[in-house]
């Protein structure tokens, strides 16, 4: 007989208890002066677009003074089923990370919480990150406070569209527009610009004729501009050899003939590649005006020569080297 009776009274503790502890649980306590606690939040940059499987991170920054103390029990625990307006909100909470710093006055909790959707209807729809309570002891007393941790309200999203939907009436003030990040576009654009600005800068320093940039108006470049108005007649082929002539006189700083091309090269080294064409335009002077009757190899009509010789005594004051045997073979148009 005694062991019915001791199940018995087994039986109707576990029954007390039950209806005991959620009335416990339930009971309202005082909340804390505020001149104790102070609460700092860092809540989620973004208030709307959240849908299932998206985490929210919070953290709570929870300073309490002297003579009151956090009961760590009370914090929030990990898989609690958050409800709102009586219903499931479909929030849970997934970690909690808590730090202490204790000081001779105060205590600073550092409330790391991250909570996971897993729950969305088929419109977007508010939602809850509810307002957490923990509570307080009196330190050398058994008077417990409670303390409310404010809340943070968001909208959450469907993964997908059901039926119609007038996107102009559905789009939400809160979400900014998406925007796309190009700012590697934007440099590799730059640096483009950047390499065809110099490729055109350049070839305009090899192929320009005019005097925009240094060096680009020296004895030559005026020749070789010069030489495109002349005539193609005896008489221009003749002001053609005069204007090079002189070229060479007015670089040389001195008079320059057929026997002094080697001094020549000598004292502006920067003609050196040209010495062959050099030596040939004196030949080609002295048979226009001296011996017609010998006859002189050019491979090109004189004054066209004349315009390629010029071009590459251009080449060689800017610094260039003349591609001499590439010249003698197209000529210029």
């Amino acid at each position: 007989m005694k062991a019915p009776k001791l199940l018995f009274t087994c039986l109707l503790m576990a029954a007390l208890s039950a209806t005991t502890l959620p009335a416990m649980a339930d009971v309202t306590l005082p909340s804390v002066d505020s001149k104790y606690v102070s609460v700092q939040e860092i809540n989620p940059t973004r208030d709307a677009g959240y849908v299932v499987g998206d985490k929210l991170e919070r953290t709570i920054i929870l300073t309490v003074k002297k003579p009151y103390e956090l009961i760590q029990e009370s914090l929030p625990i990990v898989g609690y089923e958050h409800r709102y307006r009586g219903q499931v909100s479909g929030i849970e909470l997934a970690d909690i990370q808590v730090a202490e710093e204790s000081f001779s006055d105060r205590s600073v909790h550092t409330i790391h919480l991250v909570y996971q959707v897993f729950k969305s209807g088929r419109v977007a729809k508010p939602a809850i990150l509810r307002g957490e309570v923990v509570k307080l002891r009196h330190l050398g007393k058994t008077e417990v406070c409670e303390l409310r941790i404010p809340s943070f309200n968001f909208r959450t999203s469907p993964l997908s569209v059901y039926g119609e939907v007038n996107l102009k009436n559905e789009m939400s003030p809160l979400i900014p527009p998406f925007k796309l990040d190009t700012r590697n576009e934007q440099q590799v654009f730059k640096v483009a610009a950047g390499f065809l600005s110099l490729s055109l800068l350049g070839l305009l320093y090899i192929l320009g004729a005019r005097t925009w940039l240094p060096r680009m108006g020296g004895a030559f470049a005026k020749a070789y501009r010069k030489l495109g108005k002349l005539p193609d007649n005896e008489a221009g082929l003749q002001q053609a050899i005069h204007l090079v002539h002189n070229a060479i006189q007015q670089v040389a700083g001195h008079s320059v003939f057929a026997n002094s091309v080697a001094q020549f090269v000598q004292e502006k080294p920067a003609y050196l590649a040209a010495q062959p064409e050099i030596e040939r335009f004196f030949q080609l002077s002295r048979q226009v005006f001296f011996d017609a009757k010998t006859p002189l190899a050019l491979g090109m009509p004189a004054k066209q020569w004349l315009r390629t010789f010029c071009r590459h005594m251009r080449d060689c004051e800017r610094g260039l080297t003349p591609d001499l045997e590439r010249a003698s073979k197209s000529g210029v148009k």
